[in-house]
């Protein structure tokens, strides 16, 4: 009961805390300025570009790494069958 009481303490003080924030009347104004149609569809727009882009560049960087990889296992498994690493002392 005692958690109950704290949990209920502290997320009503959280909100109280965060209630002026969702009252404020600017007018639709956020930190870019005024948020009309424009803006919101060049959002949209740089999100539908920017996505595939990041995958692209992504999987690029995975490609070049899984070569790296492959490239290292192949000479690892080409010295393990070299006879100069078969040698002892």
């Amino acid at each position: 009961m005692r958690r109950l009481i704290v949990l209920a303490t502290t997320n009503v003080t959280a909100l109280a805390l965060l209630a002026p924030a969702a009252f404020a009347h600017d007018g639709g104004e956020g930190l870019y300025g005024q948020t009309d149609d424009k803006v919101t569809t060049a959002a949209g727009f740089i999100l539908i570009v920017a996505i595939p882009v990041f995958i692209f560049c992504a999987s690029m960087i995975q490609g070049r790494l899984e070569k790296r990889k492959d490239a290292r296992k192949a000479a690892t498994k080409a010295r393990s069958k070299s006879a100069e690493w078969q040698r002892g002392w």
